[in-house]
C-alpha cells in the first residue's frame, strides 16, 4: 500500500511535470508567433521608411547610404558614446590609440544632438585657441554643425596640415557665441611629461594612449635621479584636461601606485558579468610617499578610473573640480563582411567603493577652481635723485629690492600666477611632508 501511495505520488508529479511543460511549450509557442508578427510588422514598417526616402527625398540616396544611415539613426539614440563606424572611421580609432593623428587636438562627444568638447589636448591647436572642456560646436567653417554624428564632424575638423577651420562655440557664461579659428596640424601626443619643483616630482598624462604606463615609470624614475630618492616629498600626478584613453593603461597607471590586491576598477554590464581590476604588480614608483591628483571637468574616463582608484584606495588626495563623468565602456564589435562596426556601450565602470562615475565624475577631496594670485611686492619709498647722496645710493636700494624678491623667490611663486592648482598641490605634498616628520 505504501508502495502504491509512492507511486501515485511520483505518477502525479510525473503528470503535472508533464502537464507544466506542456503548458510553457504553448506559451513559448504563442510568444514566439507573437515575436515573429513584431519583427515583421517592423521590418515592413523600416522598408516602408527606406522605400519612401529613395523615391521622395530630395537627393538620391543610394542603398548603402540609407543602410548606414540607418545603422547610424539606432546606434546613437541609444546614448552619445554609441555608434556606426565605417571602414574609415575604424581605422581612426587605431590611429588615435597609437598617440600620433592629424587634427586640432580636441576630445569630444555627442550631447542632446550637439557636439560637446571633453577636452583639449595641451599643447594642440585647440588647446592654444582657448578651446575648453564643456564648449559646445555649433557651427564649423559657417555651416551648421548640430545634428551630426562624431564621425561626420571630426571629418570636417581635420583635413591637410597647415589648413584652417573656423569653429563657433557656445560656453556657459558667455552671451554671445565665441568664433576660434584654429590651423590643423600633425598631433603627436606626448602622453607624458614631467618637471621637478625642488623637492617634488610633478608628472603630467595628457592621454592614456600605448605609451601611458611605460612613459610614467621612465619620467618617475628622471626624477627620482634628478631629485634623489632621500629628498623626494611627493608627487603631484596631472590629470586635468585628459579625456582618457584604453582601459588597460589607465590599470597598469593605478597598478604603480596601489599596494599589492587593491581593487583598480570594476566593469558591470547587462550582458557581462562584473569583473573586478585589481593590483598584482604592488606599488614599485613612489611607495609611501603622498601622491596629489589634479583632475578637472576635461579629466574623462581614464582619467576618472586612476583618480577613483587612488582616491577609494586613500592612496592620493584629489584636488580640483568633478571630472567629466566619462564612465562607459564601449565595445567595438566588427561586422561582417568589411561593412565596419559597431562602438556599443556594454558596461560601465565602478570606483572600488562601488561608486558609478558615468554621469556622476571624480568629485575631489580639495575643491579648488584655478586663479591666478599676483603678489605685491612692497618697494622702498625712493628720494628723487637729486636727494640721494650719490648714484652709488640708487644702487643699494636697487640691491635692496632685488634681495627682498629672492627671499620670497621660492618656485611656487612663479607657478601661482601661472597655475593656482598646481601651486597649492605642491603646497600640500610639502605641508604633508613636513607634518610626518614631525610625528615621527
Amino acid at each position: 500500500m505504501k508502495n502504491l501511495k509512492l507511486f501515485l505520488v511520483v505518477a502525479c508529479a510525473v503528470f503535472f511535470g508533464f502537464v507544466s511543460a506542456f503548458s510553457f511549450s504553448q506559451i513559448q509557442i504563442k510568444s514566439l508567433k507573437i515575436d515573429e508578427k513584431i519583427t515583421k510588422k517592423n521590418k515592413d514598417f523600416i522598408e516602408q521608411i527606406i522605400k519612401k526616402v529613395k523615391s521622395d527625398y530630395v537627393e538620391e540616396k543610394s542603398d548603402d547610404q540609407l543602410a548606414e544611415a540607418a545603422a547610424s539613426g539606432i546606434l546613437s539614440s541609444l546614448d552619445p558614446h554609441s555608434s556606426y563606424l565605417n571602414e574609415e572611421a575604424l581605422k581612426e580609432i587605431g590611429v588615435q590609440t597609437k598617440g600620433e593623428f592629424g587634427g586640432l587636438g580636441i576630445e569630444i562627444t555627442n550631447e542632446l544632438t550637439v557636439t560637446k568638447v571633453i577636452s583639449a589636448i595641451e599643447d594642440t591647436p585647440a588647446f592654444r585657441a582657448g578651446i575648453k572642456a564643456g564648449d559646445y560646436i555649433i557651427k564649423i567653417n559657417d555651416k551648421n554643425a548640430i545634428g551630426l554624428s562624431i564621425e561626420e564632424v571630426v571629418k570636417k575638423l581635420r583635413g591637410r596640415p597647415g589648413t584652417s577651420v573656423k569653429i563657433t562655440i557656445l560656453r556657459k557664461g558667455e552671451k554671445e557665441p565665441l568664433i576660434k579659428n584654429l590651423t590643423r596640424q600633425i598631433i603627436k601626443v606626448k602622453a607624458v611629461k614631467s618637471a621637478q619643483f625642488n623637492d617634488v616630482a610633478y608628472v603630467k598624462i595628457n592621454t592614456f594612449s600605448q605609451q601611458a604606463s611605460i612613459g610614467i615609470e621612465n619620467e618617475i624614475k628622471k626624477l627620482k635621479q634628478k631629485i634623489g630618492e632621500k629628498n623626494l616629498k611627493g608627487l603631484v600626478l596631472d590629470l586635468r584636461n585628459n579625456p582618457g584613453g584604453l582601459l588597460d593603461q589607465a590599470i597598469k597607471v593605478s597598478d604603480q601606485f596601489l599596494p599589492k590586491d587593491s581593487t583598480i576598477v570594476s566593469i558591470k554590464g547587462r550582458s557581462v558579468e562584473e569583473r573586478k581590476y585589481l593590483d598584482i604588480a604592488d606599488e614599485n614608483l613612489i611607495p609611501k610617499l603622498p601622491i596629489v591628483v589634479l583632475i578637472n571637468e576635461g579629466s574623462a574616463s581614464a582619467s576618472e578610473i586612476v583618480a577613483g582608484a587612488l582616491q577609494d584606495n586613500k592612496r592620493a588626495v584629489i584636488m580640483g573640480v568633478k571630472s567629466f563623468g566619462k564612465g562607459s565602456v564601449q565595445s567595438v564589435i566588427p561586422l561582417e563582411n568589411s561593412q565596419g562596426a559597431l562602438r556599443l556601450t556594454t558596461s560601465l565602470y565602478y570606483t572600488p567603493s562601488g561608486k558609478s562615475i558615468q554621469a556622476q565624475g571624480i568629485e575631489p577631496n580639495i575643491v579648488l577652481n584655478n586663479a591666478k594670485i599676483e603678489k605685491q611686492i612692497d618697494k622702498i619709498e625712493r628720494d628723487s635723485e637729486a636727494d640721494l647722496k650719490g648714484h652709488i645710493e640708487v644702487q643699494l636700494q636697487q640691491a635692496i629690492e632685488d634681495s627682498k624678491k629672492e627671499q620670497v623667490g621660492d618656485d611656487n611663486l612663479e607657478i601661482y600666477s601661472q597655475d593656482y592648482q598646481l601651486a597649492r598641490a605642491i603646497d600640500l605634498i610639502r605641508g604633508i611632508g613636513v607634518f610626518n616628520q614631525k610625528i615621527q
